[in-house]
């Protein structure tokens, strides 16, 4: 809401002010094997701060992917098994790295803190939320509303990401605009244990492919950031007009005056929307694989897309 986020606009500027280098950090669970162009979103967002002179931390949810985020879920996610989330994680931060400066930034894992917990301090994590506060999420109550099983593990889940501000001593943290309560819950559990409470900095959600739905490898609507330049631009071509705007702001570094140009002579005919769509594609792919590589992968576009032609490999 407005007076949430004039409160964290505030706390964001006082932190700002005094002039060190801030701990920020973004963590991602692997619950599949590719980063898709909907993590870079607050990726990029992390970059910046980097960028900045601030202290970058990418942590990979090894521990929270056991339960899985229920925050863009209607249903109980399917649990992991540890060999699937160490085989999902194996390139994470390498791919992570195609927007971070991998030198400067720090990789953590929740493993190292979360895994030390006892029983008595989960007890103790647990005591600090109550069963309306959780059911305050809104995937929560209509699952419970509409008479779906809701688990008590899924309510750990606010808990230990909130645990990993604490156990990082961040002062801020990125994520999705979805990640909301789950950051709040970070304050809290900081705010408790006597730290300065982060400040979250969230971030709109990519659409997929079709246009509609999140961007997700489990519903195959996603560019993947290791997909080959080929298949990049294939997908960025198959994505419906009216969202393209929204890959540009979202999904490249394009600068958002140059964006609103594009757009602008998009909407006023001076240049075809397919000529749009080429240069969005030309952009993530060359932001991943660079400028040759992107050249190349729009040569092969109009080849066998646009004049049908055959494939010099099958």
């Amino acid at each position: 809401d407005a007076l949430l986020r004039q409160q964290m606009e505030r706390e964001l500027r006082g932190l700002l002010e005094q002039d060190r280098p801030l701990r920020v950090y973004l963590g991602i669970d692997p619950t599949a094997t590719s980063l898709t162009l909907g993590h870079t979103v607050p990726l990029r967002k992390l970059r910046q701060f980097q960028q900045f002179g601030h202290h970058a931390i990418f942590l990979i949810g090894d521990y929270t992917a056991l339960i899985g985020d229920p925050s863009d879920k209607n249903k109980l996610r399917p649990m992991l098994t540890s060999e699937d989330i160490q085989r999902n994680e194996a390139t994470y931060f390498e791919q992570a790295a195609r927007i971070l400066d991998a030198q400067e930034t720090e990789l953590r894992h929740n493993s190292e803190w979360l895994g030390q917990l006892s029983f008595p301090d989960i007890i103790s994590l647990m005591s600090k939320f109550t069963v309306a506060e959780m059911l305050r999420r809104d995937n929560f109550r209509n699952r419970f509303d509409a008479g779906d099983a809701v688990y008590l593990h899924e309510f750990l889940y606010a808990l230990m990401q909130g645990y990993d501000a604490y156990a990082l001593e961040c002062d801020v943290q990125v994520g999705g605009t979805d990640q909301l309560f789950n950051l709040m819950a970070g304050r809290k559990i900081q705010e408790d244990a006597g730290q300065k409470p982060h400040v979250p900095v969230t971030l709109p959600i990519l659409v997929g492919l079709d246009g509609k739905e999140r961007m997700s490898k489990s519903k195959g609507n996603h560019i993947g950031v290791s997909d080959a330049p080929e298949e990049q631009y294939g997908k960025a071509m198959s994505i419906p007009d009216d969202v393209v705007e929204n890959f540009f702001t979202l999904a490249t570094n394009l600068h958002p005056d140059d964006v609103q140009r594009v757009m602008q002579e998009t909407r006023a005919g001076l240049r075809s929307p397919i000529d749009t769509k080429k240069q969005l594609a030309w952009t993530i792919v060359s932001e991943f694989w660079g400028e040759a590589a992107a050249g190349e992968a729009q040569g092969h576009f109009e080849r066998t897309v646009q004049r049908k032609e055959t494939p010099e490999e099958m």
